[in-house]
């Protein structure tokens, strides 16, 4: 009976790739919103991600997100040091300044300051140049995602000089490089290094230089680290070492885990971003239901005669009924990979650009689920004639 309700399905072309079609379409709809979502949440904390050595951010208690400018006073680290469990804590320095260019132009860039002796939180993967080369007087390391395509110098322009004039429009333009001077909170920075960070959500060119330099380069102001990272001794719980900073100098501790869930959630609760894709997520399911399930009820319709000649057969009702959930799901676990399989395409060639995109397995594991309930309600809906049927009706009709 298996192998005979396979054949009912997929005997029929026209109506079998209807089915398909309405499946793939809402697996590739529910799956690639989805999968947007998540890439454009992941970056809202990808500095977290790119600083990967400390076990605890410590930061001002009003700070929502890791962007948010709340500054502490420099003195914080040396109290942070002080708590029992601590091995070491660095003040780091975050924040948009407005950064001259060798062509006159000028671009807000996030400018990272971080500890002079260790260097710690430094560029994650290094292009060009070396971390090191931050201890020479008035040096920046750029990244290259966004620097290299947002920042142009004249290429008529020599490596190392700039002018106040801004470009032309049409004249030929160059990438910034090692040798390049820029100018903040005027202050002469030149470029050592070139590095690859990744992507953040408000997309603004990164410039690392250490933390007494981006005192020198921001505003003047007391409050000038933007958060302190912390490194737990050996054999410390980082929970109860976050909890013990917490108590000891009124400061917010967060595992970066934490720390990161709490800028998600900030973008989650504050915008309208997950209520746009929640509306096109929807649509995909509802546009599911419609297609693929007026065309399997439109299937199982057509093919009630057969039904009828099998029950008059002695073939039971839930034996057909199991036919028709067959039937269902074979369609199922064929749209879902397919429709996976070409949002999985979909990303490998988005993910080099600007589109957020992530496909994690559990987008992929909630998108199947939510096909597959598709395909039961399509079911049980196609079973109400199948077992409403006597076999007497299909031989009088």
């Amino acid at each position: 009976m298996k192998l005979f309700a396979l054949k009912m399905l997929f005997g029929d072309v026209a109506k079998f790739y209807g089915i398909l079609f309405g499946l793939i379409f809402a697996t590739l709809l529910i799956a690639q919103q989805a999968s947007i979502f998540t890439g454009l949440m992941s970056r809202t904390f990808g500095f977290i991600r790119d600083t990967p050595q400390p076990d605890l951010w410590v930061v001002d208690p009003a700070q929502l997100f890791v962007d948010d400018q709340k500054p502490l006073r420099a003195t914080e680290a040396e109290r942070v040091r002080s708590v029992s469990g601590v091995a070491w804590a660095v003040p780091l320095f975050k924040s948009l300044l407005s950064t001259q260019l060798p062509d006159g132009t000028r671009q807000t860039c996030d400018i990272i300051g971080i500890d002079d002796a260790t260097l710690i939180a430094g560029p994650p993967r290094m292009i060009a140049g070396h971390v090191e080369d931050l201890r020479r007087p008035d040096t920046v390391i750029i990244n290259t995602a966004e620097l290299g395509k947002k920042i142009k110098a004249p290429a008529s322009l020599p490596v190392g000089q700039s002018r106040a004039e801004p470009l032309r429009p049409g004249e030929p333009t160059r990438p910034l490089g090692i040798g390049d001077v820029l100018e903040l909170n005027e202050r002469r920075a030149e470029i050592v290094g070139i590095c690859e960070t990744t992507q953040t959500f408000q997309s603004a060119p990164v410039l690392y230089t250490t933390f007494s330099r981006a005192r020198e380069f921001a505003p003047a102001n007391r409050r000038i680290a933007s958060m302190v990272l912390v490194k737990a001794m050996d054999g410390v719980d980082h929970a109860e070492l976050a909890a013990r900073i917490k108590a000891e100098t009124g400061l917010d501790a967060y595992l970066p885990r934490e720390y990161a869930w709490k800028t998600i959630w900030y973008w989650v609760r504050q915008t309208g971003i997950p209520i746009n894709f929640g509306i096109a997520i929807g649509l995909g399911f509802l546009v599911g239901v419609a297609i693929a399930g007026q065309m399997f009820y439109n299937f199982t319709l057509e093919n009630l005669r057969y039904f009828g000649a099998m029950k008059a057969m002695g073939l039971s009702t839930p034996r057909l009924l199991g036919m028709v959930s067959l039937q269902a799901l074979t369609a199922g676990f064929l749209g879902v990979g397919i429709g996976l399989g070409a949002v999985a395409a979909f990303g490998l060639n988005a993910s080099g650009g600007k589109l957020a995109f992530l496909l994690v397995w559990q987008v992929a594991a909630a998108t199947g689920v939510a096909v597959m309930l598709i395909c039961i309600g399509t079911a049980m809906i196609s079973m109400i004639p199948v077992a409403r049927l006597d076999p007497a009706d299909v031989f009088r009709s």
